[in-house]
């Protein structure tokens, strides 16, 4: 049996975590440092917790990397650190620059990397949520995920393909939930929301009610977010594309950061407030 170490169990760590269990390993996790509430979560999942991430790193053969964007390097140079020497996945909303940079730091230091990416929101049944792998090792790491609820699927052995594909689906998904904050927030300055929501459903009927709700349901995420979209202006760029309008969705984000852990949806009229609201470099003296 694989013995198998999940870096961080948040929401979507444990529905990998809970895949992996299906599939066979025996999954582990580090409390060090952790959350009570991820605690709790780990403990409801039956996760066994080895207190440190050195002897996480001796205990398991692979190690599976879910954490915010900004932190994906950060936590890469903590493993090698530790001196793991296994295979390790990175499966966070990174550019495929930085799923390169991960590779190269970890094969220096006898580590196999997989490039992976996660579409869809934490898995609870099948045909809802995909892991796309990439990398010599991609074949390997989806068996430890081959009984759902979230589904593996191996797209080549080029690191950066998976990370690829993930950018490109969240500059399109979270991108425009960004733009639309934005759109609806300048109409609000204006006095002009209700009308433009009426023409939006005049020519796409229910378009304002679901992009009010995908705009109330990513604020509480919006602190990871940030990162995410500077990881698709850095996609972008790399491919020759104009990276401003994610860079600009990244500052968008960055507004809503106070929303993090909120225990209910924030109203869409507290979301345009505070994307309203001046930063202080920009208030006059």
């Amino acid at each position: 049996m694989i013995s198998l170490g999940i870096l961080h169990p948040g929401d979507m760590g444990i529905s990998v975590a809970a895949t992996a269990r299906n599939s066979g390993c025996s999954v582990y996790w580090c409390s060090q440092g952790r959350s009570q509430q991820t605690r709790k979560r780990a403990e409801s999942f039956g996760l066994q917790d080895i207190p440190t991430l050195k002897a996480l790193c001796s205990t398991c053969e692979v190690l599976i990397s879910v954490c915010p964007p900004h932190a994906a390097i950060k936590q890469g140079k903590a493993v090698i650190t530790a001196g793991f020497k296994g295979l390790y996945a990175d499966i966070n909303a990174i550019a495929p620059t930085t799923a390169n940079e991960l590779n190269k730091s970890m094969t220096s230091a006898g580590i196999n990397f997989v490039d992976g990416g996660v579409i869809g929101l934490p898995a609870t049944v099948p045909g809802t949520t995909w892991l796309y792998l990439s990398g010599q090792k991609a074949d390997q790491v989806a068996e430890y995920f081959s009984k759902g609820p979230m589904e593996a699927e191996v797209l080549g052995t080029e690191i950066g393909q998976a990370s690829g594909l993930k950018m490109c689906f969240a500059a399109n998904s979270k991108g425009t939930a960004a733009m639309h904050s934005a759109i609806l927030a300048a109409a609000e300055s204006m006095g002009v929301r209700d009308v433009l929501e009426k023409q939006w459903d005049i020519y796409t009927p229910g378009f304002t009610e679901k992009s009010h709700a995908r705009i109330r349901q990513v604020a509480s995420k919006a602190w990871r977010f940030k990162g995410e979209m500077q990881e698709i202006a850095t996609t972008l760029a790399a491919s020759g594309m104009p990276p401003e309008f994610h860079q600009g969705a990244a500052d968008i984000y960055s507004r809503q950061e106070s929303f993090k852990n909120a225990t209910s949806e924030p109203l869409l009229e507290e979301i345009l407030a505070r994307l309203l609201e001046k930063k202080p470099d920009q208030r006059s003296e």
